[in-house]
């Protein structure tokens, strides 16, 4: 049985619908779309609100706090006692507060029994003050304040539809993209460019508006023109007497624009070379209505209508941007909506016009826009612009497939109801200070969008997991008794998703490797698993450290060239005990007494280690101590203990300083910046160099503030990022196979790097040319 409150909502909306308001919404089908536990989540500790109301669909924005479960590790209090049995540290859960912004759009039929859901299940707002915009604001402004009891205050909706986007563009990866649509991936995802200024925005709505931004405060409206949207919707109810602006574009979808338009093959008898025209082009739009004695279908005159108007505002909206020297162009607004053919118009366009100079843009979330502006406009004193945001893939409905033939019931509830949650960051994120260019980092090796054999390999193989990580998750928290029921709540969901990116790969953005991962974290935090590894980090950490002085003790009794690569062959060793590649999580689950010196037997380690190898040991045989190493760790236990600490040694012995950056939150068996003090504590009581790099903060520990199995360079904590420049950092060690070759491994930087993995997966091994736990050993040195 589902709850009481999910029962009513859901009963609401299939009486509103029966009632066949707003002509022809009145199927129950589409009227008991989505639990309103997922639509209006949070709702309980809603603070703030906003509106946009256009003339079909509301957009409602909300900052909630969110209560979820974290994991917490501490040194225990070992005064007096002896330790060596006891664990190294003590986990607990505990609850904590966070920040998550809310965006629900659905259409206006359903307004007044959305509010009345609102009204009886708000707690305890802190605001008396909802802002609104859009024209409905107008329109709906005294239902809203009958049924919230709120004032309504309105704010002007361009300045809210740049506010929104900026936003946006600042905090979303992905969220742009160029649509292609004759090509194998009709999204093209553009990377969060550093400088997002400046820009014109093209909004269509009734009519459109172009807009110039130049920063965050400095806009101006340039122009506009009357033929937009409304123009469409009304003179195609005159064509095709239909009354729905989704009817027209079902209509136009399905038509031959040729069998209307006049062509200049139908004025020249073909292409007309002398104006370099192609025979194809539009000439007339409508043209041949006027010559040809017949009846035209109503798909046939909608396509020819929406050509005509998408051609001139591409037109339109090309000239301005040459006129005011501008090369980027996003356009959103009630008419595009993701539809294929007014992206595929638009972009054919501005493709014509700047003859390739100037690029169409579009924006996955452009339909939040002004609400994303309005709840900023009132929630300024909370300074939400001075945190990082991040999308919460687990609360977020998808961008749907622009085809009508795939899910057409999904595309047909996505009309009623979309959800979008972004969930503020711990810690604002920037730029690694040593990327060579940011503008054109990308962070993942291989675009599973594009690659349709990986994809179906890389989701075939998280789906072949999900059992396994569903059991960890429930047994990492014996002690509750719903575990096993959100476990499988876990399940059902991540599985849900995984089945929409098989249809719709490009749902969230470019789908990769990092971005299966980071849902699948996002799936069971949505679910109060934190930390399902916790448990097993403690136990590996334990075991590792009675390891270390005899790891070091060995290492020192070699000679120099010998301790080298017996250095570079333990962290590659360390970095086989990764609990997220399941050759590995086998191994480890049937051989309990697997250990540091089996795994170096695995490891396949020429001829992919000599080249790259011998440069890195000319380095350090001639060249001068490097200033300040960054390394970025990966798993616990023996990895960072048993490898990154003994490599972290030799580089202080050097004369180098260290920074080791760990994950700020816990995803699968990665360390995390808490779990690493307390390993550091413990070395440095067995290790000189160790205590004294740290007690001279030659050797210093931070968070990256990511929470995730890979690293994006372009997205790390702001104390990261400063603390680099101010040590003048000059290398970079990237290792694990999540953050150095699923990302990273093209990833170009300013200073030397090392680039450090093993290859646990047998298709990654055999499709990179080698065999499985053969060994990644990347060392580069910036061109001059």
């Amino acid at each position: 049985m589902r709850p009481r409150q999910e029962r009513g909502l859901a009963i609401k909306m299939a009486e509103r619908g029966g009632r066949g308001s707003g002509g022809g919404h009145g199927s129950l089908d589409k009227s008991i779309t989505l639990p309103p536990d997922e639509i209006f989540r949070n709702l309980e500790n809603a603070k703030r609100f906003a509106i946009d109301i256009g003339g079909s669909l509301t957009k409602l924005a909300y900052y909630s706090t969110v209560q979820h479960k974290v994991a917490r590790v501490r040194s225990f209090d070992h005064s007096g006692k002896d330790i060596e049995n006891e664990p190294l540290y003590e986990i607990s859960v505990q609850e904590e507060i966070t920040a998550r912004l809310h965006f629900i759009k659905f259409e206006n039929n359903y307004i007044e029994t959305c509010l009345d859901f609102i009204k009886d299940h708000l707690v305890n707002t802190e605001t008396k003050v909802i802002k609104a915009t859009g024209g409905g604001a107008y329109k709906f402004k005294d239902l809203i304040e009958k049924k919230l009891g709120l004032k309504v205050d309105k704010e002007d909706v361009m300045t809210c539809l740049i506010k929104g986007c900026n936003f946006l563009l600042r905090n979303i990866p992905h969220e742009v993209f160029a649509y292609q649509k004759d090509s194998d991936t009709e999204f093209r995802f553009q990377t969060n460019h550093p400088n997002i200024f400046p820009y014109l925005l093209v909004n269509i709505g009734s009519g459109v508006s172009i807009v110039k931004v130049e920063s965050e405060d400095k806009f101006e409206w340039i122009g506009g023109s009357s033929i937009g949207g409304g123009t469409f919707w009304g003179l195609g109810a005159l064509l095709t007497k239909t009354k729905k602006f989704d009817e027209l574009l079902q209509l136009a979808s399905k038509g031959q624009h040729t069998n209307v338009d006049m062509l200049v093959k139908d004025v020249y008898g073909g292409a007309c070379q002398t104006l370099g025209l192609s025979g194809n082009l539009i000439a007339s739009s409508f043209g041949k209505s006027t010559t040809a004695d017949k009846e035209f279908s109503k798909e046939d005159m909608a396509k020819s209508l929406l050509h005509m108007i998408s051609n001139d505002i591409g037109q339109l909206a090309c000239l301005y941007a040459k006129l005011h020297n501008l090369d980027k162009i996003y356009f959103g607004g009630f008419f595009i909506r993701g539809h294929p053919v007014t992206m595929r118009t638009i972009t054919f366009s501005i493709n014509f016009f700047s003859k390739g100079e100037v690029q169409a843009l579009f924006l996955r979330h452009e339909g939040y826009l002004g609400a994303i502006g309005a709840f900023l406009k009132g929630a300024e004193q909370d300074n939400p612009n001075q945190y990082s945001w991040g999308e919460n893939y687990a609360g977020s409905s998808g961008l749907m497939s622009t085809s009508p033939d795939v899910y057409p019931m999904q595309r047909t509830r996505s009309g009623t109801f979309d959800m979008f949650e972004m969930d503020r960051l711990e810690r604002p994120l920037v730029n690694l200070p040593l990327l060579k260019d940011p503008s054109t980092y990308i962070p993942d090796t291989v675009d599973l969008t594009d690659d349709a054999m990986a994809r179906k390999y890389w989701l075939t193989c998280f789906e072949e997991a999900l059992d396994g990580v569903a059991k960890r998750a429930a047994a990492s928290q014996p002690d509750s008794v719903d575990a096993p029921e959100r476990a499988e709540k876990f399940r059902q969901k991540y599985w849900n998703k995984l089945q929409t990116l098989r249809q719709q790969p490009f749902a969230y953005g470019t789908l990769t490797v990092r971005s299966l991962l980071d849902t699948r974290e996002h799936c069971l935090n949505e679910f109060n698993f934190p930390d399902p590894y916790s448990k097993v980090k403690q136990k590996e950490n334990g075991i590792a450290l009675k390891c270390f002085q005899s790891v070091i003790e060995s290492l020192d009794s070699l000679g120099w060239e010998e301790r080298q690569f017996a250095l570079v062959k333990g962290l590659l060793a360390g970095n086989v005990f990764d609990w997220g590649a399941k050759a590995v999580s086998d191994v480890l689950e049937s051989e309990p007494q697997f250990g540091f010196e089996e795994a170096k037997s695995k490891l396949q380690e020429r001829p992919w280690l000599e080249d790259s190898y011998s440069q890195w040991l000319e380095r350090l045989k001639e060249g001068p101590p490097h200033k300040c190493a960054l390394i970025f760790a990966d798993n616990s236990g023996i990895d960072i203990i048993l490898g990154v600490f003994p490599f972290v040694r030799e580089l202080l012995s050097r004369g180098t300083e260290v920074i080791l950056a760990c994950n700020s939150g816990p995803a699968l068996n990665d360390v995390t910046y808490s779990e690493s003090l307390i390993v550091a504590e413990r070395i440095a009581a067995m290790d000189p160099v160790i205590q004294s790099a740290l007690k001279e903060e030659k050797l210093l520990l931070v968070q990256t503030g990511s929470s995730s199995p890979c690293l994006d360079l372009s997205r790390l904590d702001k104390g990261l990022a400063v603390l680099v420049r101010e040590r003048k950092t000059d290398l970079v060690i990237i290792e694990g196979m999540g953050r150095a070759i699923h990302t990273n491994y093209y990833a170009a930087l300013k200073c030397e790097s090392l680039k450090l993995a093993v290859i646990k997966n047998s298709w990654l091994a055999d499709r990179l040319g080698g065999k499985i736990f053969s060994v990644i050993f990347k060392y580069e040195v910036p061109c001059k």
